[in-house]
């Protein structure tokens, strides 16, 4: 994964996770996954990204994802959204607003029967 692609995958999974204010079990899923990735100033990236304006993060971040991890293989695309997707099982719950956002991510990105797949199979 390059440094792009972390961007984009710190923003995507730092997103989701910010739909009803990041608690503290979300930030410590996003903290492992920098761990994980070495992708922590990635992360610092996301979140200041985000914060600029609440309001309009997902539109602003929908563009950008898709000019990033849109670009990318189907297979990889449904690797990342499904990665956000068990996080957020991870944590215990799944709200209607996150499974819609990852949904409207899906159908953009042309995976969107890809991931539910995916997710039932799971």
């Amino acid at each position: 994964m390059n440094q792009d692609e972390k961007k984009a995958f710190m923003l995507l999974k730092s997103l989701i996770f910010h739909y009803h204010g990041l608690d503290e079990d979300e930030e410590k899923l996003l903290h492992e996954a920098a761990d994980e990735l070495s992708a922590h100033d990635e992360l610092l990236w996301a979140n200041a990204f985000i914060a600029e304006d609440f309001m309009s993060a997902f539109e602003r971040s929908r563009e950008l994802l898709g000019k990033t991890i849109g670009k990318l293989p189907s297979e990889q695309k449904v690797s990342y959204l499904f990665s956000v997707w068990e996080d957020n099982n991870k944590k215990g719950y799944l709200t209607e607003m996150e499974a819609t956002a990852m949904l409207n991510l899906a159908n953009d990105w042309g995976i969107r029967a890809e991931l539910m797949d995916k997710v039932r199979e799971a």
